[in-house]
């Protein structure tokens, strides 16, 4: 990467650390329009686990129409330059122009989408980290402009990594508990056609703390953020050999789980797709603490072990390893996680992420 393009990019990440993801977003894009303008952009979030969107999505110049036409060409369409190709190709950032050698009306959406809005190129990126997906970005420039070049590529691509460590840190613990209001799961029921034909009391509750962001109304009164639709589609089209699961952050600070089914008649075929929102189980916050810190499959192991209340000695003989190689393991975690001692630890990473969720499965009796 030209030096140069790694020091302007470091420009357009705000220096103050924004305060949520959606700010963050803004704030860049208004720096990164500056130097490489484009006329409209969907800036959103991914869950680093299964690359899906979630929350925050940032939608600028699009109508909500358009932006319903985008998620469609995305999942339906053949288009050049896929996300979970970027994801793991060698450069994350791609113009539609550049890479198709001007032959872009080939695909879904330029077809569907672009031209019938004005639009000539796109450029989009993955924002990675470790090889994990934490946010994506497409801009968009109307016909008569000229196409996103390699310079415009150059600088978006030195901004990947940048953002995806800024993202990433959102999915570390608040630095106060967060309370956990009681319920059941929400539940979403969409027919084949993709349409909302049942919604229950909990799912209201539920898509009322969402963070804000690009949604679509139903006359059932509610709104369905684009991330949640995205993940129906993905189950309804992708049955049995997808993983349609996100996790996100509501507006409370706590982490709940949105994952989609694809449901079949008595003859094998896909007839609706149920949606279920809930509060994330321990075992899910285990796994995004592990990609939010980097944590290796051992480290957390020696982490859950500290948060039981083992010591060296003890977890040294439960994973059969010598206490030597077990100080090396904390000193290594507590490195990451940025604490100094097991106290610190188990606070930040099990007392603020995991123990309120215990509390919810917790019956508690008094008994005579």
């Amino acid at each position: 990467m030209p030096r140069t393009a790694a020091r302007r990019s470091r420009d357009l990440v705000p220096n103050a650390t924004s305060p949520d993801a959606l700010t963050l977003f803004t704030d860049t894009s208004a720096r990164l329009r500056r130097l490489v303008p484009f006329d409209a952009a969907i800036w959103r979030a991914t869950d680093p686990l299964t690359g899906l969107i979630t929350a925050p999505v940032l939608v600028e110049n699009l109508t909500e129409g358009g932006c319903t036409a985008y998620w469609e060409c995305e999942l339906l369409g053949e288009n050049v330059n896929l996300f979970r190709d970027l994801t793991s190709a060698p450069v994350p950032v791609a113009g539609l122009r550049e890479s198709t050698g001007d032959r872009r009306s080939q695909g879904a959406l330029y077809q569907k989408f672009m031209r019938p809005r004005g639009f000539d190129d796109e450029l989009r990126a993955v924002f990675r980290v470790s090889g994990r997906p934490w946010g994506l970005v497409s801009l968009f420039r109307e016909r008569g402009r000229p196409p996103f070049d390699p310079q415009d590529i150059g600088l978006v691509t030195a901004l990947s990594e940048l953002l995806a460590r800024r993202l990433r840190g959102y999915a570390q613990p608040p630095s106060a508990p967060v309370s956990t209001p009681g319920g059941g799961p929400g539940l979403l029921l969409f027919d084949a056609a993709g349409t909302l034909v049942s919604v229950n009391d909990d799912a209201r509750r539920l898509l009322a703390e969402m963070p804000p962001g690009p949604a679509v109304q139903t006359p059932f009164g509610v709104a369905l953020p684009a991330w949640v639709l995205n993940t129906a589609a993905h189950a309804r089209l992708g049955g049995d050999s997808v993983t349609a699961r996100v996790r996100v952050r509501s507006r409370t600070g706590r982490w709940l789980i949105c994952h989609g089914s694809c449901l079949r008649d008595q003859d094998g075929r896909s007839s609706s797709t149920a949606i279920v929102i809930e509060p994330a189980t321990g075992s899910e916050m285990a796994a995004l603490v592990t990609v939010a810190y980097e944590l290796s499959p051992r480290e957390l192991e020696v982490t859950q072990l500290i948060a039981s209340g083992l010591s060296t000695r003890e977890i040294a003989a439960r994973l059969h390893l010598s206490p030597h190689t077990v100080r090396d393991y904390v000193k290594a975690v507590f490195d990451k996680v940025e604490v100094t001692s097991r106290g610190e630890l188990v606070a930040k990473l099990f007392t603020e992420h995991c123990a309120p969720l215990l509390a919810d499965r917790t019956v508690r009796r008094l008994t005579g």
